[in-house]
């Protein structure tokens, strides 16, 4: 793909995938809007990228729990330079649903749900005004698995999802490519800071940071909607894409089927 004057602001770009997106998209010849609540660690991988790289890079520390740094970023969106939003930011709980208190479970949602839709529409606004434009939203392979853990992360990650499948259908026509990349358990500070141990996970289920975001890459430049990068087989995937918009049309209808009648 040709980067020319191409601009990413990624969230939750301090550490982890979003730092390792700043990396990749840094040495594609991006320049690069850096969003984190931890400004010293922002400035150091800005310092790094530039020295490695030359690209030109902006910090803007921000924390996306709190409304008025969501306004920040997204004037900055509406600037009109910015061509690829990478919506990474994101939390997961220390314990379940019963274990967290309002506080808590306010806090994922406005850092998971709110933050990363207002961040969308404000970048797909600017995009759809110019008839092009990128939004990679970062979900979860738990969006298709509800069971397995305490739902409220993965209840975000199904939104992330759901949203992306939806800007994708509604602004694809317009310019604008919508990813949703769905990785499974990555090697992140994100299970440190839920209280998870990485080391108690069995062989073979924790994926690589740097691995993880090449092959959501891989899926960014084939224009894919929905990227599984832990998937090995994408016709299940496919499958059940299928399968759900078969029943769309029997989704809305003025009669009760007959197992409800009595």
């Amino acid at each position: 793909m040709s980067t020319s004057k191409q601009v990413a602001l990624i969230t939750g770009a301090s550490a982890g995938i979003g730092a390792t997106y700043a990396d990749r998209l840094a040495k594609r010849g991006y320049a690069l809007v850096l969003v984190a609540r931890d400004t010293q660690r922002l400035q150091a991988l800005a310092t790094r990228l530039q020295d490695e790289t030359g690209t030109s890079i902006e910090v803007l520390p921000a924390d996306l729990t709190r409304n008025a740094d969501v306004v920040r970023i997204e004037q900055r969106l509406q600037t009109g330079d910015v061509t690829l939003l990478v919506n990474n930011a994101g939390m997961s709980l220390k314990g379940g649903l019963l274990e967290n208190g309002p506080a808590a479970l306010e806090q994922i949602i406005a850092l998971n749900v709110t933050a990363p839709t207002r961040l969308a529409a404000a970048a797909a606004r600017s995009f759809v005004e110019q008839g092009s434009g990128a939004i990679v939203n970062l979900s979860s392979v738990l969006a298709f698995a509800p069971e397995m853990f305490e739902g409220v992360y993965s209840g975000t990650k199904a939104y992330l999802l759901n949203l992306s499948q939806a800007m994708a259908a509604q602004f694809g026509p317009r310019g604008v490519y919508v990813q949703a990349v769905l990785p499974g358990a990555t090697r992140t500070e994100l299970w440190e800071k839920a209280g998870r141990d990485m080391d108690e996970f069995p062989p073979g289920f924790l994926m690589e940071v740097d691995v993880m975001v090449d092959a959501a890459l891989v899926g960014f430049d084939r224009r894919e909607t929905v990227t599984i990068p832990p998937l090995p087989d994408e016709g299940q995937f496919l499958a059940m894409q299928q399968a759900r918009l078969a029943m769309a049309p029997n989704l809305s209808r003025s009669d009760v089927p007959a197992r409800y009648l009595r």
